[in-house]
């Protein structure tokens, strides 16, 4: 992927919501390929199923999105689903809403709504993220530097991992794709020259979010 970040959810998020007594079992799964949401979605159909649809829709890339009414009335289910997945711009997510019929019709409009708001309440059990491309970046100082490089990275907000000692100090930094250059100016700044500076792997991290 060349994007530098994207919107999507955490691992897993399942929660339960009863409309005009049929109930609905809202699952959202953070999915890496194609292939892991269609996995995904046959674990849900062959765990319940006896249950009277399981609906879905997945959105891997902008280019790689299925959906499925399963059995109830075209463009209800499966649409609605996919749908919020757009409205909220998310990517690499799955969602299945599983129904239990309740014995009451929902109408055309009911279902658009209630498998709207099932997607909408899967998508708040997993919660938002937002992950981000980061740059590993190791430093290596002296152990007369610590308290100045302890204090000024924890005010970058960078996430840091745990800073190794031998006989010198290693701390590796991940920095957001595009800020490498600011922090190796602002080490070389503390340590008046005297930090080695090495860039490392890049990975995506996730930074939580508040969905709206």
């Amino acid at each position: 992927m060349s994007q530098s970040s994207y919107l999507t959810i955490g691992d897993y998020g399942e929660t339960e919501i009863i409309i005009q007594k049929s109930r609905f079992i809202c699952r959202a799964k953070h999915v890496k390929s194609e292939e892991e949401a269609t996995h995904f979605v046959g674990e849900i159909a062959k765990k319940h199923w006896d249950a009277t649809h399981n609906c879905y829709a997945y959105m891997i890339t902008d280019t790689k999105q299925k959906s499925s009414d399963d059995g109830e009335p075209a463009g209800t289910a499966g649409r609605p689903i996919l749908e919020v997945i757009h409205a909220k711009d998310l990517l690499y997510t799955a969602i299945v809403v599983t129904r239990y019929f309740g014995g009451i019709k929902l109408g055309a409009g009911g279902l658009v709504r209630a498998y709207s708001q099932g997607a909408s309440a899967a998508i708040s059990a997993a919660g938002m993220v937002k992950r981000l491309l980061h740059q590993a970046v190791t430093l290596s100082f002296d152990y007369h530097f610590m308290g100045k490089m302890e204090y000024e990275l924890r005010q970058t907000g960078y996430m840091l991992d745990t800073p190794q000692f031998t006989d010198h100090i290693c701390w590796t930094v991940w920095v957001p794709a595009g800020e490498e250059n600011k922090l190796t100016e602002q080490v070389t700044n503390w340590t008046n020259g005297q930090a080695r500076i090495k860039y490392e792997a890049t990975e995506y991290r996730d930074v939580p979010i508040i969905a709206p």
